[in-house]
């Protein structure tokens, strides 16, 4: 009987030091992430062509709350998708120190289907029209670089692996029906800040052969949204919209400003506004919040009651609890279970 007992103690003894282990070591690295999530291959994470994709060619590591809402939103719109973040400044020894330096990676990695991914991109761009402009060229002299980088990350991801990407400025609110893709920005202009296509597609090949064709980095767009309206012009002979519809050629969907862009890039601070309830995005599968034009560093106040902070609590709502502040710079959350 004194050895049963003492048996018993043993094993609860051992469970306990396992539990004040873990405690310990989430403690001091709370929001590290789980080597199953960090080391995932992403052909093997994307290869049923369904991912929702982000990119960041900065070596960033802390997102800013629209980036984080961004990413959210999508999670949300999507939960049996996997959202992959490719990150240029993770690698495989990256380590990251308190959960305070870092809320918004940290709120990010916690998320079931959201994966932080290194952004090789010598590695990605292998076997892609792409490799070779990318091994001769300088980056140091190349105006616009950050973006340019991201525009051939973003055409080599999903030919390789398919699915949809999506600009870091991107909040979701409803799921897009379509498979292959590109998204209006006005009648007969494409964007290239969102587009889906299954992996190897013709189209995206052609994009990148054009990419280095006619590469020129000092004009801002060449290789993004203008490159896509120059090969949507050469695959599609495409008139004006029609209403409210899509347009289709081949196997490829144009679709319509409203889906993405409902406010146009003049328009841009609307978002920054106090909210007109009567503005309705229901014909809309995303909304472009227009970052680039955002050179005043207006931010998302609580309580304002501006359009994205409305936003910002219907579709990212962990985002908005966490890191969204009040008009004197504090983040007026309330404390919740995980809080406490």
């Amino acid at each position: 009987m004194l050895k049963e007992l003492q048996f018993s103690l043993s094993i609860t003894l051992l469970f306990a030091c396992g539990f004040l282990y873990q405690f310990l070591l989430r403690s001091s690295c709370f929001f590290c992430l789980t080597p199953f999530k960090f080391q995932q291959d992403p052909e093997a994470l994307l290869s049923h062509g369904r991912g929702i994709v982000f990119v960041e060619t900065s070596e960033r590591l802390e997102p800013p709350p629209l980036v984080c809402c961004a990413v959210e939103s999508a999670a949300r719109v999507y939960p049996e998708q996997p959202v992959a973040f490719f990150m240029k400044g993770l690698n495989s020894s990256t380590q990251l120190p308190s959960n305070s330096s870092y809320p918004a990676f940290s709120l990010l990695s916690a998320l079931d289907n959201v994966f932080l991914l290194p952004l090789d991109m010598k590695k990605l761009l292998e076997d892609t029209p792409l490799y070779s402009w990318y091994i001769r060229i300088n980056a140091s002299t190349q105006a616009y670089w950050l973006h340019v980088s991201s525009d051939a990350s973003r055409l080599a991801i999903i030919w390789k692996y398919g699915g949809v990407y999506m600009d870091t400025d991107i909040i979701s609110i409803r799921p897009i029906p379509k498979e292959n893709f590109l998204a209006a920005q006005s009648s007969r202009y494409s964007s290239n800040g969102v587009f889906g296509f299954l992996p190897h597609h013709p189209f995206l090949w052609g994009c990148m052969e054009n990419f280095v064709e006619h590469y020129n980095s000092r004009i801002w767009g060449n290789q993004g949204p203008i490159l896509m309206t120059r090969m949507l012009r050469l695959w599609c002979k495409l008139g004006d919209f029609q209403g409210l519809s899509d347009l289709r050629c081949l196997n490829l969907s144009f679709l319509h400003p409203q889906r993405f862009y409902p406010i146009s890039f003049r328009e841009w601070r609307r978002y920054y506004e106090v909210w007109d309830r009567d503005l309705s995005f229901n014909d809309s599968y995303a909304l472009h919040l227009w970052n680039y034009m955002n050179k005043e560093g207006r931010t998302v106040v609580r309580g304002s009651n501006t359009l994205v902070e409305n936003l910002f609590r219907e579709y990212c709502p962990r985002t908005y609890r966490d890191l969204i502040q009040g008009p004197e710079g504090l983040v007026t959350r309330k404390l919740g279970p995980g809080n406490k």
